[in-house]
């Protein structure tokens, strides 16, 4: 807790207590093993802790802490989390110089050192591993049914075991049958999913991909069919509304084909279920076919172990405090485990499960909802327990301390800057690549060359593929899968263009096939040497046109984010794919010539040897920086 403005230090009362000073413990495994207070007349103090524990620590009551914060004007209680700044003010009007414990352990080593133990060999636990339920994701194309098939499963389960329906919705719920369990992560799509890897989550064992049996396949389905390879789960395929009079199977599957997903009737490994969510046809076999993947891929975990989990998503009730959705993927859960979750930590108070029922226990692939944390965790963030809350503490303080000094970017992102160097290291055996384009007849002979570029050292894959702009949900998936993008002819939404520069994601642009192929062939050779760099200045949107003189066109523009410059290059971009590329020929506030015009203001834009400017265009102006 931060004490504001209310608390004042004031001057240390030069006393001992008792006729004199008395050895002062710090607190285990987090602070320097050996207090110097006996030598220096100094109480080493850690990041954070309770009023109890600086009582214990200063040898005082707690009554007296309380009253010393009181008298600077803070309330608090015996179990109050004070931060060293505050702690220092109490112990310094109680008499006592201070100082900050300095942390002497790595993370790493406070994690091992306080997980809660596991008391079997390694060998040995292997042999205590037993089945566990599939974790399933839903993917697929708005409108093709989603969310009806998850509503269908839901009601299966209902009918069969729990008339009245369920109670609780908490992002994620489990099914039975014939005995098994299965758990299904109701995901906004394809994008929640691949954020989660992003962040180091692997928590799904298959994906499910809806596809509508009288529309076909369409972009999104691509896109999720392309973000479940990249994660390397089983794919089945449920082919929804076989009911309707217009549905064509045979054509969904071959336009699956021809995405390369190829389904078991065809010579492929994808299993194919019809059904129908609006008339529950074919749910219990699409059930059993998920058993049946999930039985094949041998699917285990150690229910005796400490709780490993993964955080589905989390809120702030207002009656119940942070709740978080917490998926368990090893081990097993209990009430009054202490729980570490990024820089957040607590004790499990309470758990629901996916009915709103009270549980004491929650096992693996079990989703539970928890309450006793300190603070909101991120979906994605993993749980693990350590052994007790000062522990948790620590690391928690630690990582919020890192959090805020350094901004981190996923390790070990592959660039074409590096790539050569990391190939020579063995840290990379695959260079995974996201194509766009502007028009959809660029991308096979692109794809094409650079999948020959393979060599023995490292493979070329294309995981995504697709004509149209950047978007958020390329850099995500290139974060997660450790990809670079390759724009040809295109350009990043703006929000991809934050996103990739936050994340570290390697973004190439390109108009000319050859040195598409001629840059990653370096790069793979360790040839390639960067040269220049493009810096965006700023954009301008073309809401008039003017012809001036002989036929001249000039925009009539608004700059909407930096400035446009003179003397700055420049391209047209036109739903996000560029038209032109060339210089500023002229550029006018009213009726001067000026050197640059800053966001906000209305401006005058001719382009050099280009003269089809329409209204709705952006204007990006861009200068180039050597880089070597």
């Amino acid at each position: 807790m931060r004490t504001g403005g209310g608390m004042r230090p004031r001057p240390p009362r030069h006393h001992t207590k008792g006729g004199g000073q008395k050895r002062v413990e710090p607190l285990p495994a987090v602070v320097s093993s050996v207090s110097p207070k006996a030598e220096h007349g100094v109480v080493e103090l850690p990041a954070s802790l309770t009023v109890k524990e600086l009582a214990e620590l200063l040898e005082v009551t707690p009554s007296q802490v309380i009253k010393e914060l009181l008298s600077n004007g803070v309330i608090t209680s015996i179990n109050q989390v004070i931060d060293y700044d505050t702690a220092a003010i109490v112990a310094q009007g109680l008499g006592f110089e201070t100082r900050e414990a300095v942390v002497v352990q790595a993370e790493e080593e406070i994690v091992s050192r306080g997980l809660a133990p596991v008391t079997r060999g390694e060998l040995e636990e292997r042999a205590l591993l037993q089945p566990r339920p599939a974790v399933v994701t839903i993917m697929g194309h708005v409108d093709h049914g989603k969310t009806s098939l998850l509503d269908a499963i839901r009601e299966t389960e209902v009918t069969a075991r729990e008339v009245g329906g369920i109670t609780q919705h908490i992002g994620a719920y489990q099914v039975e049958v014939h005995g098994k369990k299965i758990t299904f992560l109701d995901t906004p799509g394809h994008e929640a999913f691949t954020a989660m890897r992003a962040r180091g989550a692997q928590v799904t064992d298959l994906a499910v991909l809806v596809v509508a049996a009288d529309d076909g396949v369409m972009p999104q389905t691509l896109e999720a069919i392309d973000h479940a390879r990249a994660a390397k789960v089983p794919i089945i395929v449920a082919l929804n509304k076989i009911d309707k009079p217009e549905a064509n199977p045979q054509r969904v599957k071959q336009q699956l084909a021809d995405a390369g997903l190829l389904i078991e009737e065809w010579g492929g490994d994808a299993v194919c279920v019809p059904v129908s969510a609006k008339k529950k046809m074919g749910i219990e076999h699409l059930l059993e076919m998920v058993l049946l993947v999930a039985e094949m891929a041998e699917l285990k975990a150690n229910p005796d172990r400490a709780a490993r989990g993964v955080v589905i998503e989390a809120r702030l009730d207002r009656t119940r405090g942070a709740v978080a959705t917490v998926l368990i993927q090893d081990g097993t859960l209990k009430i009054g485990d202490n729980v570490l979750i990024g820089s957040i930590y607590g004790k499990v108070r309470a758990m629901f499960n996916d009915k709103g029922k009270r549980v004491k226990k929650a096992e693996s692939a079990t989703p539970v909802e928890i309450l006793g944390l300190t603070g909101i965790p991120q979906a994605g963030d993993t749980l693990e327990v350590v052994h007790d809350e000062k522990t948790a503490r620590a690391i928690a303080a630690e990582r919020a301390q890192q959090k805020e000094a350094v901004t981190t970017t996923p390790a070990h992102l592959v660039s074409l800057d590096d790539l050569f160097a990391q190939i020579q290291s063995g840290r990379i055996k695959e260079l995974n690549i996201i194509l766009k384009t502007d028009v959809q007849g660029s991308i096979e002979p692109i794809k094409t060359s650079l999948e020959g570029l393979s060599t023995d050292k490292v493979k070329v894959n294309i995981i995504h593929q697709g004509a149209g702009s950047i978007t958020e949900s390329d850099v995500l998936l290139a974060q997660a899968s450790k990809a670079i993008i390759i724009g040809f002819n295109t350009r990043p939404e703006p929000g991809a263009k934050r996103a990739a520069e936050a994340t570290g994601v390697d973004i190439r642009f390109y108009d000319i096939i050859y040195n598409v192929i001629d840059d990653v062939g370096k790069a793979l050779a360790g040839l390639l040497e960067p040269t220049y760099t493009q810096v965006i200045e700023g954009h301008a949107e073309v809401r008039q046109l003017f012809r001036i003189g002989k036929g001249q066109i000039v925009g009539g523009c608004m700059v909407t984010d930096g400035q446009v410059s003179r003397t700055a290059q420049c391209r047209v971009l036109r739903d996000g794919s560029v038209v032109c590329e060339g210089r500023i020929g002229g550029l006018r506030r009213f009726k001067d010539d000026v050197k640059e015009v800053q966001s906000g203001f209305e401006c005058g834009i001719s382009i050099e040897g280009f003269n089809d400017l329409q209204v709705g265009d952006i204007i990006e102006s861009f200068r180039r920086e050597r880089t070597n």
